[in-house]
């Protein structure tokens, strides 16, 4: 990467002649940092690489909504082919009612949209990743009456989504007892979960029917909650009076974490589900030098599992006092990021680490890599700590 400044016309620009431009030219609206100014240079960071292919790059962001050339994909059982014309979709179980739906079954049931930012549970867990994660609008049927059409039994307590993708997996291995057999991916939710959450079966991300690899023809959408729950190519949903314990509802995706009890620290696992309390800083940026100090601003989201739990963005700069950063009045979602901005004031030349933290309307402030929140995590997943930016200034 050059270690000029790139101004946001020279972005745009190069973005114009690129086959992205037309996701950047969608007859939809495109938010941007409201109050960022094609005057302001982009000073790159310091610390990591620019984003890979298929992820968001945070220092070119100029929509609200993520083009679909910055989706993350994540899939552990491969991606299955599905054929489109041939799609169905079972509900089975402690149902009064079994069905199997076609494409065209379900886009003809009530259709609703959701707002919803999506992150890997994993992103933030290494340095330099921290660009899985984006912002949609999903089109679909929402699940609640779906099930309840279907008659649910007394004594339903969970209810499984099932993909396509499949793999085979052992069971204690090395063991007498050893047992290899192919299972669907699969996540649950409890049947409350299910019926009070506002998730949605979707077929449409952004006004265009979801790309394959995102898990067409339909995925399970459950705002605020991590990736991982959001099941993709959705093949059969179980009803059961019993916890469902695939391997990555009952094996990965647990967070081990340590909690101070009485002197002692006692390890706790719980399933990946909501998400948490995060905030990053998106990109920098400055203006020319005056008197031989740098006008300097920072820009950044925030989001949580239900964003009208977000009281406030802080800034450190140099490790200084933390200042208040000034939170977009839209566009606003319930479950959607929201973006921040903050200025800076004038910046001696050199180099400079900047860091945010977000804060709940409970008070709780997003946590450092070092407080026992998260330095007592043993396991990859949720990441949600506080992420340090580095830049270099040049007069």
């Amino acid at each position: 990467m050059s270690d000029q400044p790139i101004t946001r016309r020279d972005v745009i620009r190069a973005g114009l002649s690129s086959a992205a431009a037309g996701v950047a030219l969608m007859a939809r609206p495109q938010f941007v940092f409201s109050a960022e100014s094609v005057e302001e240079e982009l000073v790159p960071f310091l610390d990591t690489p620019r984003a890979a292919p298929n992820r968001l790059d945070w220092e070119t962001l100029d929509s609200w909504l993520t083009p679909q050339d910055q989706v993350f994909n994540v899939q552990h059982y491969g991606t299955p082919e599905v054929e489109i014309e041939s799609y169905q979709l079972s509900i089975d179980g402690l149902v009064d009612q079994p069905r199997t739906l076609s494409l065209e079954d379900i886009k003809a049931r009530p259709r609703e949209e959701r707002l919803m930012t999506l992150e890997c549970s994993g992103n933030g867990a290494s340095p330099g990743f921290m660009d899985a994660v984006y912002n949609s609008r999903w089109v679909g049927t929402p699940l609640a009456p779906l099930l309840k059409s279907c008659g649910l039994q007394s004594g339903a307590k969970e209810v499984v989504f099932f993909g396509h993708d499949t793999k085979e997996e052992t069971l204690r291995p090395d063991t007498k007892n050893e047992l290899t057999v192919e299972v669907p991916f699969g996540r649950s939710l409890s049947l409350e979960d299910a019926l009070n959450l506002p998730a949605i079966l979707a077929y449409e991300r952004n006004g265009e029917p979801i790309e394959h690899r995102n898990g067409a023809p339909v995925r399970l959408i459950v705002p605020g909650w991590y990736g991982v729950a959001n099941v993709k190519w959705l093949k059969r949903i179980e009803v059961r009076d019993r916890r469902y314990m695939g391997r990555y509802m009952g094996r990965d995706y647990v967070t081990v974490r340590g909690e101070k009890q009485g002197g002692e620290v006692v390890f706790v696992e719980s399933s990946v589900t909501r998400m948490n309390l995060k905030s990053i800083i998106a990109r920098v940026t400055r203006l020319e030098t005056v008197d031989g100090k740098i006008p300097l601003k920072a820009y950044g989201a925030v989001w949580h599992t239900d964003s009208r739990r977000i009281k406030g963005v802080e800034v450190q700069l140099d490790g200084g006092d933390w200042q208040s950063a000034v939170l977009d009045a839209e566009p606003r979602a319930e479950h959607s990021w929201i973006f921040f901005s903050i200025d800076l004031g004038l910046v001696e030349p050199g180099k400079h680490t900047l860091v945010s933290r977000a804060i709940d309307t409970n008070g709780h402030v997003q946590p450092t890599a070092e407080d026992d929140e998260i330095a007592l995590k043993k396991t990859y997943w949720e990441a949600y700590q506080q992420w340090p930016r580095d830049v270099e200034l040049e007069a």
